[in-house]
């Protein structure tokens, strides 16, 4: 159990983004499912699941993931727009991913789904890890 805790502790931030990733993608693949059974267009579909789950993403990485030490409406409105601008850009390239997948290539578009989700996921970390929620002991923004 010691073993666990000290990969825990090493890696929880990895760990975290992963389990919060995989409970966003659980979340985004049964929004996207329910807009499907009810023939939805897939474009629509992939637009409302991607604007519910970025904001369970936005929470649970401001929280747990990154533990954002942003406080007051300044702060946290830089935070937020650039979380929702980072989204939206890999939003766009999985909508890109979906169009080749459904549009072009005319296979399931459940299955671009999942596909898309796994570039996403990949990329939000970055963009999280590296822009989002860095420096989060040196915040310069007044309230």
């Amino acid at each position: 159990m010691k073993t666990f805790w000290q990969i825990f502790n090493k890696y929880q931030t990895q760990i975290l983004y992963l389990f919060f990733g995989v409970m966003t993608t659980v979340i985004n693949i049964l929004i996207y499912g329910g807009l499907h059974l009810v023939h939805t267009p897939y474009q629509i579909a992939y637009w409302t699941a991607w604007f519910v789950t970025v904001l369970f993403a936005y929470l649970t990485n401001r929280r747990w993931v990154f533990s954002s030490q942003a406080r007051g409406f300044k702060q946290i409105s830089v935070e937020v727009f650039n979380f929702y601008l980072a989204r939206f850009i890999t939003g766009i390239l999985g909508s890109g991913i979906m169009i080749i997948g459904v549009s072009w290539l005319h296979q399931n578009d459940f299955i671009w789904n999942i596909i898309q989700n796994v570039f996403v996921i990949i990329s939000n970390y970055i963009l999280s890890k590296w822009f989002i929620f860095k420096n989060k002991e040196k915040l310069k923004y007044d309230d």
